[in-house]
């Protein structure tokens, strides 16, 4: 990449741990989190344009720790420092070749310049990104694996706040999956479910869940990524065998990943996930997967509002994104960004203001290369 001094050279790059804790314990079939243990960035550009991104690691899905994260960073923003931000795409792909299996570190970085960028340029972030559909967008909402009367009362408490669609952790006892979505089904009317097997399904144990939500009449829009993330047979059988729609997550860490996944017919929806492939290689498989004639889906791991509005800026700007999974910001007890995107009930509202529009107070346990 050919490096320019010019006003909107990285000049700085600050890093900080930020512990977030979560209202209820995280509990999905890989694992259990209790505190989101994440990195937020702040980049500084020559012209004095601040952005900020979030490295959100989440070591059952994609093997990062905090730790492992910070030590990653100290030597990519050494990459980065003195190019342009202009060149976002290529400081994109440069990261992917230096560090392909940190992808939430990548990430934070990578949202940070490009943030910057769009603040040097007075854009928001999705119009980078084309700005083809802006408007208020509907979320689900997650409840994690717990116990029959702790997961009603959670769904009812988001159900009297706007939510309908429920993003259910599932695969860790077929049998209690299927009581507890019939649970929620009985107690509130007109809702839908998405179950989310984190991998921890077999073939056998899917079909028969999903043959007992069929049986107590729940209505289930998706399942998300049943089994281990290579069994691509049993993702196709599933999507044959149910009729029920299935979201590939785990299965597409990067659009090679998202390749093989459209040339087995292994599922209907892709999702998209930016600490699983950094941004730019997200946009790469949003596009892919457009062209594929595949739909598209938009997650997130346990997120603030940085790194969640990132992906709310390629759900305004690319379109095409039929299912928001971007509530995790909601499940932690505090928030501790200000300005940009808001929540009113189920439903994120776009920003108008340059970048993320968001800022977040360092800590005094703040990182600086410069």
């Amino acid at each position: 990449m050919h490096i320019v001094t010019g006003p909107s050279t990285i000049t700085r790059i600050e890093y900080w741990p930020v512990d977030i804790p979560i209202t209820d314990p995280f509990v999905v079939a890989t694992g259990a989190r209790t505190i989101a243990e994440n990195v937020f960035l702040r980049v500084t550009l020559a012209n004095g344009a601040q952005g900020y991104g979030e490295a959100a690691p989440f070591p059952e899905v994609g093997g990062e720790t905090r730790e492992s994260c910070l030590r990653s960073l100290h030597r990519l923003s050494k990459v980065v420092l003195g190019r342009t931000a202009a060149s976002y795409k290529e400081v994109g792909h440069l990261l992917s070749e230096q560090a392909l299996t940190y992808p939430a570190a990548r990430c934070g970085l990578e949202t940070a310049v490009i943030d910057a960028y769009c603040r040097a340029s007075n854009i928001p972030m999705w119009q980078l990104w084309g700005g083809a559909d802006v408007r208020a967008r509907e979320t689900d909402i997650t409840i994690p694996i717990t116990d029959l009367d702790k997961t009603v009362a959670l769904a009812r408490g988001w159900y009297v706040r706007g939510f309908r669609l429920f993003k259910m952790k599932v695969g860790k006892d077929v049998e209690s999956d299927i009581r507890r979505l019939e649970a929620v089904h009985r107690a509130l009317p007109g809702i839908s479910f998405i179950g989310d097997g984190n991998q921890g399904f077999s073939r056998q144990d899917c079909l028969t869940f999903a043959q007992g939500v069929k049986r107590f009449g729940g209505m289930m829009a998706l399942l998300e990524q049943p089994v281990v993330r290579d069994d691509l047979d049993s993702m196709a059988a599933i999507r044959r065998e149910t009729g029920i729609p299935v979201a590939a997550d785990e299965s597409v860490r990067s659009l090679a990943d998202a390749q093989e996944v459209v040339a087995q017919d292994a599922a209907d929806y892709i999702n998209i996930k930016i600490m699983k492939t950094g941004v730019i290689e997200a946009v790469e498989i949003a596009n892919f997967t457009k062209a594929s004639g595949l739909k598209l889906m938009i997650g997130g791991m346990l997120e603030t509002r940085i790194a969640m509005g990132c992906s709310f800026s390629l759900v305004l700007g690319l379109s095409g994104f039929e299912v928001l999974d971007l509530d995790t910001p909601l499940l932690l007890a505090g928030d501790p960004v200000t300005g940009g995107y808001r929540y009113e009930g189920s439903r994120l509202q776009p920003w108008a203001g340059s970048g993320l529009d968001m800022t977040a107070a360092s800590s005094p346990n703040v990182t600086t290369i410069e």
